[in-house]
Parts: C-alpha cells; structure tokens; sequence
C-alpha cells in the first residue's frame, strides 16, 4: 500500500470530523430552539443554512487537501 492513500484517508478522516460535529450540532440547537418558539422558524432556518454550509467548506477544503496529496 502506498503512503500516500494512508495519508489521503487520514487527511479526509480528520478533515471531516469536525465539520459533522459543527453540522450535528447546529442542527440540534436550530430543532431545539424552532421547539421553544415555532414563530421563529423563518428567523432561524437561513442562519442555521449558512452555518451549515460554511461548516461543510471546510470538510470541502480538507478533500482538496486530500486530492493534492
């Protein structure tokens, strides 16, 4: 096996870690708080969108880094 597919995975494995755990986490408190106030589902959806999205550029960065290995 060659070294750089190990590094390849590694990198994509722990560049992806923290994204999912911001997204997980994101979601989570997005739920809970369209929970506590159901009006407010419009003010909390496109904020919780683009915390998403800037969450997964970074996973999207670590598979660049990954592809340039």
């Amino acid at each position: 096996m060659d070294i750089s597919v190990l590094a390849k995975a590694i990198a994509i494995g722990v560049g992806a870690i923290g994204p999912a755990i911001a997204i997980g986490l994101i979601g989570a408190k997005a739920m809970e708080s369209i929970g506590r106030n159901p009006e407010a589902t419009n003010k909390i959806l496109v904020p919780m969108l683009l915390a998403c999205a800037f969450a997964e550029a970074i996973a999207i960065y670590a598979l660049v880094i990954a592809f340039s290995i």
